[in-house]
């Protein structure tokens, strides 16, 4: 059985993870491993998962956007892969 982490070297985009079920899927990605990009426009929310992801040995950023303005998309995607390099898994 592997008991490795299924996402580990992966990069995860996760909207609306300061609160609710995109804070819940962007912890469990966290913990198989996975690189979060912590997406909200509630700044305080978001690095609140931000904190708690990094409390527990992950490795996560904050990024506001808008997902309604078509700029705000394109920031969120151009921030992600210049601090990561790539994105892997998108989860609006």
């Amino acid at each position: 059985m592997y008991t490795g982490k299924n996402l580990e070297n992966k990069v995860a985009i996760v909207s609306g993870a300061g609160s609710g079920i995109g804070k819940a899927i962007a912890l469990l990605y966290a913990s198989e491993g996975a690189k979060i990009i912590v997406h909200d426009f509630n700044e305080t929310n978001g690095n609140e998962t931000v904190s708690n992801i990094k409390g527990h040995g992950g490795d996560a950023f904050f990024i506001k956007a808008d997902l309604s303005k078509l700029l705000d998309n394109q920031s969120l995607i151009e921030q992600a892969v210049r601090h990561y390099g790539v994105s892997h898994i998108t989860c609006w």
